[in-house]
């Protein structure tokens, strides 16, 4: 313990700090939708499954040979987890069943070539989608040559047939991010990535669903650690980063 009284009030000057810091990040999350009108929730029910998609950012090393819901390995160690196993501690009883079925390195297209399979046939009631990503990146580095044209006819074809399907899906839809200055991701991105996220927006608005706006709350977090505290490559999220993400997903649910 401090042994006088100037040590004595910086002690309790840190640790009121501390406390700050901790009370901070929520509010953000929560003051970032506010600051966007975002009051539409999913309503999680009983029964419900509960599936997440997209890339790496969701994949986050999940086993893919470990098939059964509400299994760790399979859910991996990003957001999706973290999520979801909070999903499960919140509505014990609700017997929820909670997927993931992220594969990293995909694009639009390449969700649409496993979609049968790995949404279809898991019949959910929830399906998280975070896909975009690579729909850029890929045109940096993997000489892809889709635009962002393709990427929202993709998005559009892909849910329009899986509403078409499961009518009473409940969507969410996470906003494509990128933070910049930190390795992968420099000058090069911007503008040009802004049209993607804005295109997932609107793809968002005319299915319905609930968006996630993670570029904004990312943003907004730099103001409380550096960029790279949160990825570290300017895209994929370091832990804190993947509970960041997780906070915003569980903000867009009720």
């Amino acid at each position: 313990m401090p042994h006088n009284s100037a040590s004595r009030r910086q002690f309790i000057k840190n640790t009121s700090a501390t406390g700050l810091s901790m009370l901070a990040i929520p509010a953000l999350v929560s003051s970032v939708f506010a600051a966007q009108g975002l009051k539409k929730k999913v309503t999680i029910a009983q029964d419900d499954i509960i599936l997440f998609q997209g890339d790496s950012i969701t994949d986050a090393g999940r086993k893919k040979d470990e098939l059964n819901p509400n299994n760790p390995g399979a859910l991996g160690s990003g957001y999706a987890m973290i999520a979801g196993s909070t999903l499960l501690f919140q509505h014990a009883g609700k017997n929820l069943k909670v997927f993931n079925k992220g594969i990293s390195g995909n694009k639009v297209y390449q969700l649409a070539e496993r979609w049968e399979k790995d949404c279809l046939a898991l019949n959910p009631d929830v399906l998280s989608i975070m896909i975009g990503v690579n729909d850029f990146w890929h045109t940096l580095t993997n000489n892809y040559k889709g635009t962002v044209k393709t990427y929202s006819d993709d998005l559009t074809k892909l849910l329009d047939s899986t509403k078409q399907k499961l009518p009473d899906l409940k969507l969410i839809i996470g906003e494509p991010f990128a933070v910049t200055g930190v390795k992968a991701v420099d000058d090069k991105w911007f503008p040009a990535f802004n049209d993607y996220r804005a295109s997932a927006k609107e793809v968002a608005t005319k299915f319905g669903a609930v968006w996630v706006p993670y570029q904004s709350i990312f943003d907004k977090a730099q103001r409380t650690a550096p960029g790279v505290y949160w990825t570290g490559d300017g895209v994929h999220p370091t832990l804190a980063g993947s509970h960041l993400m997780a906070h915003a997903w569980l903000e867009a649910v009720k």
